[in-house]
């Protein structure tokens, strides 16, 4: 099978209207093999004895919980559960498209990020997040940032409250969705059999997708960190005491 970029396969949901149904369908893909993994994690803390697993994940926690109290001070400990998830699930969809699922036919695969709709998704929710944490904290008042050092600058800070869920969304689509794209052109390379003169380019691209899928699993691992890193900045700025 032939996997076109940028195509997906749709559903027609009543109320919610036309939906990416392979982008959904692996999300769910992606959580239930999760759900096990984790629960086969947890179960190591039956035993009274440290293992390596506990080990991995304890200093994993550790580190996400050290770079929120870090950054938010002791407003930083409630959501450390949610930096924890967020970091782990977005890690998840940027690697599962390393398995070329829908090479086989089957109706998902890839990567849900590289698609724009889950990257707005989660900068949307992270933006609520800082909205209502903002809110809870100083009342309507916490608006008050959009009108400082004077009203003029009015339409310039709201113009950067916008933006910023808007580049967390695309940063994050872009890098991955540039990463399957790269796939997708050394396939097609190699399907064609191109040869210049007694070059036989197809054969030497044959080797690419391996150091390339080296690659891109760097990359996802970076770019689940560069979103909670920021989404711990943007939440910083909105708690700040002079805010």
């Amino acid at each position: 099978m032939q996997e076109q970029i940028g195509q997906h396969i749709l559903w027609h949901v009543p109320i919610i209207g036309t939906v990416h149904a392979d982008t959904i369908m692996t999300t769910w893909v992606v959580m239930l093999i999760a759900l096990p993994f984790f629960a086969w994690l947890g179960a190591s803390y039956r035993s009274a004895y440290v293992n390596k697993r506990q080990t991995v994940v304890e200093g994993f926690i550790n580190y996400i919980a050290d770079l929120a109290n870090s950054t938010l001070g002791d407003k930083g400990e409630p959501y450390v559960p949610f930096f924890i998830a967020l970091v782990t699930f977005i890690f998840l969809l940027n690697e599962f498209g390393a398995v070329p699922l829908k090479v086989f036919g089957l109706p998902f695969g890839g990567s849900p990020t590289a698609d724009l709709n889950t990257a707005v998704a989660y900068a949307v929710m992270v933006f609520v997040i800082i909205q209502i944490s903002g809110i809870r904290r100083e009342g309507l008042a916490f608006y008050k940032h959009l009108v400082r050092p004077f009203v003029p600058m009015l339409p310039i800070n709201l113009l950067e409250e916008i933006l910023r869920p808007t580049t967390l969304a695309l940063r994050l689509f872009f890098n991955i969705f540039i990463g399957e794209l790269l796939l997708y052109v050394i396939y097609q390379i190699i399907v064609a059999r191109i040869k210049i003169g007694s070059f036989d380019l197809s054969a030497t691209a044959a080797v690419m997708p391996f150091f390339l899928q080296i690659f891109n699993f760097l990359i996802g691992a970076l770019q689940a960190f560069v979103f909670v890193l920021l989404s711990i900045v943007y939440l910083s700025l909105a708690l700040a005491d002079e805010h």
